[in-house]
């Protein structure tokens, strides 16, 4: 466990891909905690398989948040609060769009609470430019030949079109 002096969070999801308003969620988070793990899902029940690898997904946020000296970047595929635990973390964060988004985590922090009622579920609104934002969006976009370089990192929009055009 580390320190408990320094409040560590974690702010977990697929990331697949990363896009501005998850970075946005970031960086806000980064300035709350004195660390911010984040963990990005090595599978995931939820959604269809991925459109990266893992490998892919951890680099682009590594490359996205060099420049937050309090940011790590760490692959999981354990209960996220289990992999909080593990880090030592108090906090799980999470950005919030809309109200579907905030039905499904509802139910998480529940489900996480009863797993561990000492690690706090903490929820970030999005940024209204990015309230509408979301990864599946911007891959049907890019399927289509949308326009998502603003929507996006510079190299993963250039990598989703490429791995979109196979």
């Amino acid at each position: 466990m580390n320190d408990l002096s320094r409040s560590i969070a974690v702010c977990p999801g697929t990331y697949d891909p990363v896009t501005n308003g998850h970075l946005d969620v970031i960086r806000r988070a980064a300035g709350l905690f004195d660390e911010l793990v984040v963990a990005v899902v090595d599978r995931s029940v939820r959604k269809s398989s991925a459109v990266f690898g893992t490998e892919d997904r951890v680099g682009f946020i590594e490359r996205a948040t060099a420049d937050l000296g309090n940011v790590r970047v760490e692959p999981f595929s354990t209960l996220v609060v289990d992999f909080a635990r593990s880090v030592g973390a108090r906090a799980i964060v999470k950005g919030l769009r809309a109200i579907s988004d905030f039905e499904y985590e509802l139910e998480m922090a529940q489900l996480n609470r009863r797993q561990d009622p000492e690690i706090e579920s903490v929820y970030l609104m999005a940024g209204p430019q990015y309230s509408f934002l979301s990864s599946s969006g911007v891959k049907e976009l890019a399927t289509f030949g949308g326009k998502i370089d603003d929507l996006v990192p510079a190299e993963v929009a250039r990598r989703l079109q490429e791995e979109l055009t196979r």
